[in-house]
């Protein structure tokens, strides 16, 4: 047993080269190295200059995992045709989103502004001293974390961001002696994590000698222990608004159903949503479907955009839906609000090859455009998950567009993909009937 666990340990990895960490790794993990090792560096990139960018970018790397890089084009926002990249790797996304964007581009297309675009920062420390002393003496702390940040917040400011507030947050009565330094940012087209943190790492520093040196305080007074000093992913006052909407008879006949009774199915299916966090859950998903794949495809956060999606909808205590819609004097209006910090200079979008392009096909929009862009592809993608639940069902089109990879799991050669194709026109796909006919065909 010591000997079958010593040959899956190993110390200093990440200083052996690309092959030294290949081989170790299919020796010891596959049953076998030499195909293994042959796959692994199928997916390294040829040009070395590009392989660098991806080694650089995470810590010992083996290889590259490919991810599907796709459009959906004839998106109108705001007046513009924009042809939009997602990464993803179900196809029925891309399709959705192109159909959505399609469908709304012949009544008025997407409407979209952003709201406001706060960042959040936060020092969170212990005091034990007399809490009133300190939010009296408070304006003076406040004077010095702006003045001893200048260095840091010069180039932002020069940009028209930087730090907008900052204030001291009493949470005491959840935690005995915990206080907050809460600052509020604007990184303008930067995501900002590396500008915030700085600051805030400033902001430790100018802290613990203020309440070290300041005259009022002495004994325990002075003793402030800083836990962590860190920006928050959940950026409530960072919010862009998507929309679309028409006069109900604009809808037209939808899968048999009127655009009366369309409209109906749909709003029920929306209002159901932000009632049943099961259903907002799914619902929500969906959305994000076609936010990330917007989100990689520019080298941005998808992460940190998922997890301040999902904590605001939550906001009222209940997890809800993040669209909404309204049937209002004859008008059908469906949108979405949304936190999403995203940035379009420094960080990958101007360091992955790709994401830089995606940019250059965005038409290298600023941070708020890029925000309305990923909102209205979220909105578009929700729009077609509900068009298809309330009318046909999701399963028509989604395993129409799966069944491809189920050809390519099954073996299937070219003329057997193109007879099963036609064959599966009008009839349901699933695995096993596409199994069925293929056995049929090769008998």
């Amino acid at each position: 047993m010591r000997e079958h666990v010593s040959k899956k340990t190993i110390s200093g990895f990440s200083k052996l080269s690309k092959r030294g960490k290949i081989k170790w790794i299919v020796e010891n993990f596959f049953k076998d190295p030499e195909v293994v090792m042959h796959e692994l560096k199928d997916y390294l990139l040829p040009r070395e200059d590009h392989q660098k960018i991806m080694d650089t970018i995470s810590e010992n790397t083996i290889s590259n995992f490919p991810m599907p890089y796709s459009v959906a084009p004839n998106f109108i926002i705001n007046g513009e045709a924009y042809c939009v990249p997602m990464v993803i790797e179900e196809s029925s996304v891309v399709a959705a989103a192109s159909s959505a964007a399609k469908f709304w581009m012949k009544r008025g297309g997407f409407k979209s502004h952003v709201v406001t675009m706060e960042k959040i920062g936060q020092v969170h420390f212990i005091w034990t001293g007399e809490k009133e002393i300190l939010k009296r003496i408070f304006p003076e702390l406040k004077a010095q974390l702006l003045d001893k940040t200048r260095d840091l917040t010069q180039n932002m400011e020069r940009r028209g961001g930087g730090i907008l507030d900052i204030e001291l947050r009493d949470m005491t009565a959840d935690k005995p002696d915990y206080y907050q330094i809460y600052a509020r940012f604007d990184t303008r087209d930067s995501m900002g994590a590396n500008f915030i943190n700085s600051i805030l790492e400033r902001f430790r520093v100018v802290l613990e000698d203020f309440i070290w040196t300041h005259p009022d305080l002495e004994g325990p007074s002075k003793d402030v222990e800083v836990i962590m000093s860190i920006l928050s992913n959940y950026t409530p006052d960072c919010i862009v608004h998507a929309e679309v909407s028409c006069n109900i008879e604009e809808l037209g006949t939808i899968e048999g159903f009127s655009s009366a009774e369309f409209a109906r199915r749909f709003k029920a299916a929306v209002d159901m949503a932000y009632i049943d966090p099961h259903r907002a859950t799914t619902h929500n998903k969906g959305i994000f479907n076609g936010i990330d794949a917007v989100v990689l495809a520019t080298g941005n956060d998808f992460r940190a955009v998922e997890a301040c999606g999902h904590t605001y909808a939550s906001k009222e205590g209940q997890y809800r839906s993040l669209t909404y819609c309204t049937i209002e004097d004859g008008q059908f209006r469906f949108w979405l609000d949304l936190p999403i910090a995203v940035g379009t200079v420094g960080g990958l979008t101007k360091l992955h090859p790709i994401a830089k392009r995606s940019m250059e096909l965005l038409n290298n929009p600023n941070a708020e455009q890029l925000m309305q862009i990923i909102a209205s592809t979220g909105l578009a993608q929700n729009f077609a998950a509900l068009r298809s639940l309330v009318t046909t069902g999701i399963q028509k089109g989604h395993m129409k567009m799966h069944l491809q990879n189920i050809l390519i799991e099954l073996g299937a050669n070219e003329q057997e993909k193109k007879q099963v194709v036609v064959y599966f026109q009008d009839k349901v796909v699933s695995f096993s009937a596409v199994r069925s006919y293929l056995e049929q065909l090769r008998k």
